[in-house]
């Protein structure tokens, strides 16, 4: 069995309390129904490398694709069912190690298990004399099929005195409330990511020079966070030099870095299951030009301003608040909107700032970079509360053909951060990655740093220094 696969200790423990916890919440007429990924093809008979489904992964830890997971409280073959593919010594000569059923049981806490063949036969089983039923529904239509399917053959049994259940409920409330607010072991694991791609960004302001490619840079990034342990990345990098920086979601990555401009890269690592979200902004040359720091500290203001929004208590929407208040004023300051200090308030409402600044401030971040969680309770921002892990990230695009001076035309800038919710403030996991201009600069010109590329994460807490 590979390393890699199997549960840790810790790990099972927790995986066990979550299902005691959703199997008092569902009650003894619910049923919980979770499909795992499928292998995706890439081109012809080639896959893309396997991710397992958040969800299913969060509930179950099971490492393998077309499983299906089955919550049942008070069943009297056990609460927790599996179905996945059985052993198949055939097929792991090609393909790796499969657990079967009797690994589903010995290391996934299974209280039963069965092979994918009875899934049509045992499921409705499952069903039978519960009123509802529980799975992500329209997610995924065959997979709605199939549960219309199973709810049918229960329903035939009606003559034999069963009765099938009558309701239909999405399962993203139960899991997603729960996946927001984040676990210890979930927050050492969100650190470790944060850390590694933290020394990755580092190791590319050290590296960055013009006449490289943003091509070459996301390589150095993705060996940097592989050889940390982290394999795979929470999503494609951004690397946007010059304009390109413009562009949010530009993956192109295939331009020369020119001496003069700025580059943007915003990338991330996905460390067992977890995402990191980072962006830094900073000179291919290593110096800032007077226009790109004037922009730059407009941003980083803003940024502060939005983090130190961050803690209990405070509506979700608070960060983003803050962040556009500091923006829009340096907009006017700057004359990039006409209007003054004191309409402020109303350019923000007419979203005078939309031409420079396009995007929300942050997002949840969890196992998935755009992770699960509703953003509004009863129509109002929800509060935040400790344990919610979230991005804060203003930007500046000023496009090309902007109506402002020259000097500023043409320059992208995004900072962001991975932002934990504590008891009594925020905690800055991110950290280890520097943004303000003088140490940006200092690094780049291989003069010590508080940070060093290689350096263990120390994630900053509200009230602390973000800076070294």
């Amino acid at each position: 069995m590979a390393e890699s696969t199997r549960l840790r200790p810790k790990t099972a423990k927790a995986l066990r309390r979550r299902r005691r916890e959703l199997a008092r919440a569902i009650g003894p007429e619910g049923v919980l129904v979770v499909p795992a990924a499928h292998e995706v093809t890439r081109n012809r008979d080639v896959h893309y490398p396997f991710r397992q489904s958040s969800d299913f992964a969060w509930l179950t830890g099971f490492p393998e694709p077309d499983a299906v997971a089955v919550l049942a409280p008070k069943h009297k073959d056990g609460e927790f069912v599996l179905f996945c593919r059985p052993k198949d010594p055939e097929r792991e000569v090609w393909d790796g190690h499969r657990f079967g059923t009797e690994g589903a049981v010995e290391h996934f806490g299974a209280d039963a298990a069965h092979p994918l063949s009875e899934l049509e036969e045992k499921l409705p089983e499952l069903l039978a004399d519960r009123k509802r039923v529980h799975y992500p529904l329209g997610l995924d239509a065959d997979f709605d099929l199939k549960v219309m399917g199973w709810l049918r053959a229960v329903r035939a049994q009606a003559r034999k005195g069963v009765s099938a259940p009558t309701e239909l409920a999405s399962s993203d409330t139960l899991l997603h409330e729960r996946r927001l607010i984040k676990e210890k072991g979930e927050l050492t694991t969100m650190r470790r990511a944060a850390g590694i791609s933290a020394a990755a960004h580092r190791r590319l302001m050290q590296t960055c020079r013009p006449g490289l490619s943003e091509q070459q840079l996301e390589a150095t990034f993705l060996h940097a966070c592989a050889e940390q342990g982290a394999r795979f990345q929470a999503y494609p990098p951004i690397v946007g030099g010059g304009s390109n920086a413009c562009v949010l979601h530009y993956i192109d990555n295939a331009a020369v870095l020119a001496d003069g401009d700025l580059v943007l890269v915003d990338a991330g690592c996905e460390l067992d299951g977890y995402a990191s979200d980072i962006t830094r902004t900073f000179p291919v040359s290593g110096r800032f030009s007077a226009p790109q720091r004037t922009l730059y500290e407009l941003v980083l203001a803003a940024q502060r301003a939005a983090i130190a929004a961050v803690k209990p208590g405070k509506r979700w929407n608070a960060p983003h608040k803050a962040a556009l208040k500091v923006l829009t004023r340096g907009l006017v300051d700057l004359g990039f909107i006409e209007g003054s200090r004191e309409d402020v308030p109303q350019l923000i409402k007419d979203e005078k700032y939309k031409p420079f600044y396009m995007h929300r401030t942050g997002h949840w971040l969890g196992m998935d970079v755009h992770d699960v969680g509703a953003y509004k309770q009863s129509g109002k921002w929800r509060a935040l509360e400790p344990g919610m892990v979230m991005t804060v990230e203003p930007g500046l695009y000023v496009a090309p053909d902007a109506e402002v001076p020259a000097e500023y035309r043409g320059i992208g800038i995004r900072i962001e951060d991975d932002v934990l919710v504590t008891e009594d403030g925020h905690e800055v996991l991110s950290r280890d990655v520097p943004k303000d201009v003088d140490a940006i600069e200092r690094l780049m010109a291989g003069a010590p740093t508080g940070a060093r590329a290689g350096a263990k994460a120390s994630p900053a807490r509200a009230g602390a220094s973000e800076e070294t």
